[in-house]
């Protein structure tokens, strides 16, 4: 690298705008030879992954074959043409098919990363030609960030990490949450990690979960790689000369700095999260703005790569995500498995029910903004339940079985507490609540959600409690005192973003390549249109798409490669 870390100019083969899944385009590039320099706009590394539960589905991935699972390429290219459909461009999730194993295979190799399959967390419509109910889902296991050694404070924190030394894994955190209902299983787990971050400290580790540990196993490979990181560096604009992007100009704490690229730019600076006007304009409308995405994520690099004549496209979508409202100063807690558990439901701001609550969280958002849009808004949602389910699970990811609702929720309006449900529809002014419970009690008892059919998928049944038959996502509403918390519509960062090929090249809206820019992750438009296939698509795009960028780049993206590790 020419020009150092005082001058006005650095040259480089790849430079990649963002330090989340942006990693794993660096390493790959990195790995293929390539003079490789990441910029971040935050003075932390990890961006939205380092917040997220860090899963990721890439079907036929090594991971899965390693721990005796079946799937091949072929049945998921099945499931995406029946679900994408016309929603999304086939080259984007051809591609991301066929090269999503050699990517897990790289970062197996680079990483010390140890991944595992979350086996039988479904596919998000399982029920769909080619889903999987078992799943394709991966994460890694618990890591430790005393790898970065004086790096480690460089890190994001995440956020779903428990307040005491406990690494908790996605597959951990389903089982804990039963821990009152199947104590073997749900505090048996709850005890190894215990054991294992507790045990830990003693040795000097300290084990993280979740998307930390997948962006700490990533910056940890980039630190050995010595591939530099200059963080509080923003991205100003992209340079081009004959149509080509050769480079970008950065912000570096205060000093603008030309960095010249022999390759091409890679943008992984995640979406426009945090940018207000451009979520009124595109999305929200009225709805408050509550994204747990990146605090960095400001739509910068949509602003400078259509500058330069990029299109854009989804504008109007986002990971959306059914939280518990936020306290005056708070942020939203996110809601996974308390939507599928039995003896809650959720309704309306008149108490009507108005979703299968178990749905996956993207879906959940939709029909919350297609309502709106259709003129019959759902207003304030909020989730009912009884003591019985306030006794057997986990709310929120902070109250404990048996633990009170802080009264902080309800001096602020959140929460409201009654002994009975005509009594709580007074309080809460939910004049339609208590013929709902009285419907959905009849359901429940029969087993047969008649109105949502929840339960019935086996997305929903994957957070449901297996204890509670015969439908392991619903019970009568029984057990007084009963509670209704407020429920806000957050989300995970959007989606829609630039436009990009099956190499992950930014395009205009006719079509047009433009030479040396790619887009990743969030920065770039899903390439399943408006659709989510199961959990972790969204880091899993982020992680293919950066090795793909990285050997176009470089010149070395062989299309003959064999599309997965395929298992009859």
């Amino acid at each position: 690298m020419t020009g150092g870390t005082v001058g006005a100019t650095a040259e480089v083969d790849l430079l990649v705008v963002g330090s989340g899944t942006g990693m794993a385009a660096a390493l790959a590039g990195h790995d293929l030879g390539l003079e490789v320099l990441i910029v971040e706009k935050t003075d932390k590394v990890g961006g939205s992954t380092a917040l997220s539960g860090g899963a990721f589905w890439i079907p036929g991935n090594p991971v899965i074959a390693t721990e005796g699972g079946r799937d091949s390429v072929d049945r998921a290219r099945e499931y995406l043409a029946d679900l994408v459909g016309d929603m999304g461009t086939a080259d984007r999730w051809e591609n991301y098919l066929r090269f999503g194993p050699a990517t897990v295979r790289l970062l197996q190799r680079l990483t010390r990363l140890n991944f595992m399959w979350s086996k039988g967390y479904s596919d998000y419509h399982a029920e769909r030609p080619g889903g999987s109910a078992v799943g394709r889902t991966c994460e890694s296991k618990p890591f430790d960030v005393a790898l970065l050694g004086p790096h480690r404070d460089e890190l994001r924190s995440g956020s779903m990490a428990a307040p005491i030394p406990m690494p908790i894994t996605g597959v951990d955190y389903r089982l804990i949450n039963l821990m009152a209902t199947l104590p073997r299983r749900g505090l048996g787990r709850a005890m190894r990690r215990l054991t294992q971050g507790l045990g830990g400290k003693a040795f000097g580790r300290e084990y993280v979960a979740g998307g930390q540990a997948l962006a700490a196993g990533l910056y940890d490979a980039v630190l050995r790689a010595g591939i530099p990181v200059w963080r509080n560096t923003g991205l100003v604009r992209l340079v081009t000369e004959g149509g080509r992007v050769t480079g970008a100009v950065v912000d570096r704490n205060g000093t603008e700095v030309t960095v010249t690229t022999r390759n091409g730019v890679i943008l992984a600076a995640g979406g426009f999260d945090h940018a207000a006007d451009l979520r009124r304009r595109y999305q929200l409308g009225d709805l408050p703005e509550l994204s747990l995405g990146s605090p960095g994520n400001t739509g910068d690099a949509l602003a400078a790569a259509t500058d330069v004549g990029a299109g854009l496209a989804l504008l109007e979508q986002a990971w959306w995500f059914p939280a518990v409202a936020p306290v005056p100063g708070g942020a939203p807690k996110v809601m996974l498995a308390e939507r599928s558990l039995p003896g809650s439901l959720m309704v309306d701001h008149v108490g009507d029910r108005f979703i299968d609550e178990a749905t996956d969280y993207m879906s959940f958002g939709q029909e919350v903004l297609a309502r709106q849009h259709e003129n019959r808004p759902t207003g304030q949602m909020w989730i009912i339940f009884d003591q019985k389910y306030r006794n057997s699970y986990v709310f929120a990811g902070e109250l404990l079985p048996h633990a009170r609702i802080p009264q902080a929720w309800f001096d602020a309006g959140i929460a409201y507490e009654a002994t009975t449900i005509a009594e709580l529809a007074d309080a809460t002014g939910l004049s339609h609540l208590t013929s709902t419970v009285d419907r959905f009690n009849e359901f429940a008892e029969a087993g047969i959600d008649d109105d949502f059919r929840r339960g019935d998928s086996a997305y929903d049944r994957y957070y449901g409690d297996p204890s509670n038959q015969p439908n392991p996502c619903l019970r009568a509403l029984t057990h007084g005192p009963f509670f209704a918390v407020k429920v806000v519509l957050s989300d995970l960062g959007t989606c829609g973003g630039l436009r990009a090929d099956g190499t992950a090249r930014v395009v205009s809206d006719r079509g047009d390549v433009i030479d040396g820019l790619y887009a990743i992750g969030n920065t770039a438009a899903n390439a399943f249109g408006n659709r989510y296939p199961g959990a972790g698509a969204t880091i899993g795009q982020g992680l293919v798409y950066g090795y793909i960028a990285a050997h176009h780049a470089a010149d070395r993206l062989n299309m003959s490669e064999p599309t997965a590790d395929v298992h009859p």
